[in-house]
């Protein structure tokens, strides 16, 4: 993780914490289903917003550095990481 994009993270997530303790509130408070449900979707959206971020950092700093380094060994193992996500991803 690049330290520049880090703070603006850290501020995401804590965002998305507060979201989470705001629906367990509302489960608590017996509210109206499909407003729960819209909260989730909110927090769902936010997460995949913070992941796209770490992705890209990961793609731009530490593959790339791989990349420029000619290191094939190293190289391979980001290749396969990312293979392996992609399969974790897709179940």
């Amino acid at each position: 993780m690049q330290r520049e994009g880090k703070p603006r993270l850290l501020n995401r997530l804590s965002r998305i914490e507060g979201q989470v303790r705001g629906i367990a509130r509302m489960v608590e408070d017996d509210r109206y289903c499909i407003d729960v449900l819209t909260q989730i979707r909110a927090v769902r959206a936010a997460l995949a917003k913070v992941e796209t971020e770490i992705l890209r950092d990961h793609l731009g700093h530490c593959i790339e550095g791989a990349i420029v380094s000619g290191d094939k060994t190293e190289q391979r193992k980001k290749a396969e990481e990312l293979i392996q996500l992609m399969e974790r991803t897709a179940r």
